[in-house]
């Protein structure tokens, strides 16, 4: 009896990670097809219209494209750039927690946009998801300091390993790259790691 019990408990647990996972592929496969979806239709059909909805710094309509702009990208090298780190850091964030990556999509998404309409270049236009992809970062390595088990040190070790020269990017060392959305991402993505419910262990 006790086998059979042991195997129905494996059997359990075996689908409910491949439920979980499925979960995780179609979240993340749905945002993605929707970011290919939107630069095809701009290169189809907008020729390339929709880069002017970038945040343009300290301007009305710049405020309004904070919510618009990480969605957009400067032709399909940027995506395609782009892609992977999503992916990647997205399903390490979901590996705790499904719901922490929308946290720190939005939370990233608007510290990163308020950090490039404050502090961006006049008469320059931003866009793109690296913002989101900083925030991703942040919140994995300060996840990993402020808990230090042995999951969220593993995940946050992975991330450094993977990723750990984007960090050159929190600084302004190219004049065509927003550093302004990827620092004010990544600390917008590592302040969730100090928040009661999002730090909570699991």
């Amino acid at each position: 009896m006790a086998k059979i019990d042991l195997r129905e408990t494996a059997l359990l647990r075996t689908e409910r990670m491949r439920s979980r996972l499925k979960r995780q592929a179609k979240i993340l496969g749905t945002l993605v097809a929707g970011l290919y979806l939107i630069e095809l239709a701009d290169w189809l059909v907008l020729d390339g219209a929709l880069d002017g909805w970038g945040i343009q710094p300290r301007t009305l309509g710049g405020l309004q494209a904070i919510v618009v702009a990480p969605w957009l990208h400067a032709g399909f090298g940027h995506l395609f750039a782009n892609t992977i780190p999503l992916l990647v850091l997205g399903w390490f964030v979901m590996v705790r927690q499904i719901n922490d990556f929308f946290w720190v999509v939005l939370v990233s998404l608007l510290t990163s946009g308020a950090g490039i309409w404050l502090l961006g270049g006049e008469a320059s236009i931003h866009l793109g998801s690296s913002g989101v992809i900083f925030g991703l970062f942040g919140y994995l390595l300060a996840r990993g300091y402020r808990e230090r088990s042995l999951v969220a040190l593993g995940i946050a070790a992975a991330a450094l390993l993977l990723y750990g020269g984007m960090l050159w990017g929190l600084l302004p060392l190219h004049p065509e790259v927003s550093w302004q959305g990827h620092l004010f991402g990544f600390l917008g993505g590592a302040s969730l790691a100090w928040h009661p419910q999002r730090s909570q262990r699991r």
